[in-house]
Parts: structure tokens; sequence; C-alpha cells
């Protein structure tokens, strides 16, 4: 009888504490580092550039809309995790509409694996009109733009459920954020079809 006392107790003891974990991180984000005690983790350089992959993707889909008659804009890349809290912070503790829900070190443009563009016109101005048919073909340009970097390997951030980034253009190379933050990289040299 003892003894199952002391397992229910031991039982409720760490789930009590695994509550308070999570609060804390609730409350408090980034006050207790990550629990995760992986000695096999290596640490990864820091990433302060596009990979080389997304890069050349991306030099590839500006050539392939320009075909098109559509001109595009990179508007974003590699984003720093101080630019990433600026931008989220947008609509929260600063003015404006939220346009993020990633936090620092969430975001794949913070790995460097992801792009946003916009839609550039021939007077110089920069548009997200979904809509606008500059090429006059008939079809919404963005969604060209969607459909060709879509057939170079990038996943439109347009297709998520809870919260669409229209503009958003990533290669996760099937690593998770978590894995991403834990330090694991895709390789430099990946060589994808």
């Amino acid at each position: 009888m003892i003894k199952r006392k002391k397992s229910t107790l031991v039982l409720i003891v760490v789930l009590m504490l695994a509550i308070f974990y999570m609060q804390l991180q609730t409350t408090i984000p980034g006050i207790i580092q990550d629990l995760d005690f992986d000695l096999s983790k290596k640490d990864a350089p820091p990433v302060t550039e596009l990979h080389p992959y997304v890069l050349k993707q991306k030099n590839e889909l500006v050539r392939l809309t320009e075909e098109k008659g559509i001109t595009i804009i990179i508007s974003d890349g590699y984003r720093s995790h101080e630019e990433q809290t600026r931008i989220y912070n947008q609509g929260r503790t600063t003015g404006g509409s939220i346009v993020t829900n990633a936090k620092a070190g969430e975001s794949l443009h913070n790995y460097g694996l992801a792009i946003d563009f916009a839609l550039k016109l021939k007077d110089g101005s920069v548009i997200w009109d979904m809509e606008y048919d500059g090429n006059n073909n008939g079809k919404s340009d963005w969604m060209e733009v969607v459909e060709i970097a879509k057939s170079l390997g990038f996943q439109w951030g347009g297709d998520w459920a809870n919260f669409p980034d229209y503009p958003h253009l990533q290669m996760d190379f099937g690593l998770s954020i978590r894995e991403l933050q834990r330090g694991k990289r895709p390789p430099e040299d990946i060589a994808i079809p």
C-alpha cells in the first residue's frame, strides 16, 4: 500500500513539474531553454544567408517568371533572429498588422530556407495583388509564380490552413523547426531533382 502511494505521489509531482514548465514557457517564452540533453548534438554554424540550393532555385524562379513576362522581386530571404523578433512584434507590441505567428527561431527564414516574393510592375512599383494579370494571358501572375515555384520544389505558404502566408515560399528538406533549432541542417551540396 505504501509503495503504491509513493509511485502515485511521484507521478503527481512529475505531472505538476511538467505543467509548471509548460506554463513558464507560455507565460515567459525563452525563460527556460529547451531541456534537451541530446549529447550527440553538434553545434551547427550560425546561418547567415540562404541555403545554396534555395538560392539556386530562387534565381531560377526569377528567370522562369521573367520568361513568362512576369517580374518578381524577392522581398525577403534569410532573416536574423533580431529581424524575426521585430516582425513578430508588429501588430502586437508595435504598430501595424500581425504578419507572422513565428517567433525568432521558429521561421524557416531564420535558417535560410525561405523567401518571400512580390510582383514588380513596369513602372517600378511593387504589388502583392493575387488577381493581377500583367502579362495578359488570362491567368493570375501571382498564381503563375506559385506554380513555377512549386515545380522548383518550393512549398507555398498560401497552402497553409491556419495562417496562410501568400508571399512565402520555403524548402524544409524534410526537417522540422525543432530539428533545425537543435542544429540539424540540410547538406550544403544537396541536389534535389
